[in-house]
C-alpha cells in the first residue's frame, strides 16, 4: 500500500493546482479579447450601424411616402366627392330645365292645337253657312218655280209676271218657315 501512496503523492506533486492563477492564459485571452473587440468595434459595429441607419431611413421614407400617398388619396377623394356633388346638382338642374321645357312645349302644343281647332271649326262653320246659304238660294229658286207652276195650275192661269210670282213665292216660303218653327217649338 505504501507504493500506492507514493505513486499518489508523486501524481499530486506533478499535477498543477486547479485554483492557482495561470497568468499566461489570462494574457493570451486578454490580448485575443482585445483584438476581437477592436475588430468588432472597427468593422462590425459600423456595418450594423449603417444597416440600422439604412433600415431606419427606408422605414421613415416608406412612412413619409405612405403619408404622402394617403394625403393625395384623401385629396383625390375630396375632389371626387365635390365633382360627384357638382354632377348631381347639374343633373338635377338639367332635369328641372327639361321638365319646365317639356311643360312649356306641352302648353305651346296645346295652345297651337286649340288655335288650330278653333280655326278649323270656324272654317267649317263658314263653309256650312256658305253651303246653307247656297242651298237656301237654290231651294228658294226651285221652290219658287215649283210654287209658281203649282199656283198657275191651281188658279188656271200662268203667273208669268215676275213681281207677282216673287210675292207668291215669298208668301209661300214665309208660311213654310212659320210652320217649321211651330213644329220645332
Amino acid at each position: 500500500m505504501n507504493s500506492l501512496m507514493i505513486l499518489a503523492s508523486n501524481a499530486a506533486e506533478a499535477a498543477p493546482n486547479p485554483l492557482a492563477i495561470n497568468w499566461s492564459e489570462i494574457v493570451v485571452v486578454a490580448v485575443s479579447f482585445a483584438i476581437l473587440m477592436y475588430i468588432v468595434v472597427k468593422f462590425v459595429v459600423p456595418m450594423f450601424e449603417k444597416t440600422y441607419a439604412d433600415r431606419t431611413a427606408a422605414i421613415e421614407g416608406g412612412i413619409a411616402k405612405a403619408e404622402k400617398a394617403q394625403a393625395e388619396a384623401s385629396a383625390a377623394l375630396d375632389e371626387y366627392k365635390a365633382q360627384l356633388t357638382d354632377a348631381r346638382t347639374e343633373a338635377n338642374r338639367i332635369r328641372e330645365e327639361a321638365r319646365s321645357e317639356g311643360a312649356q312645349i306641352l302648353a305651346n302644343l296645346k295652345e297651337k292645337a286649340a288655335a288650330e281647332s278653333a280655326r278649323i271649326t270656324e272654317q267649317a262653320q263658314v263653309a256650312i253657312a256658305a253651303e246653307r246659304q247656297a242651298a237656301v238660294v237654290s231651294l228658294r229658286a226651285e221652290v219658287g218655280s215649283l210654287a209658281t207652276t203649282l199656283a198657275g195650275r191651281i188658279v188656271g192661269e200662268a203667273l208669268d209676271d215676275d213681281a207677282r210670282a216673287k210675292r207668291v213665292v215669298d208668301r209661300f216660303l214665309a208660311e213654310l218657315e212659320q210652320q217649321s218653327e211651330g213644329a220645332v217649338n
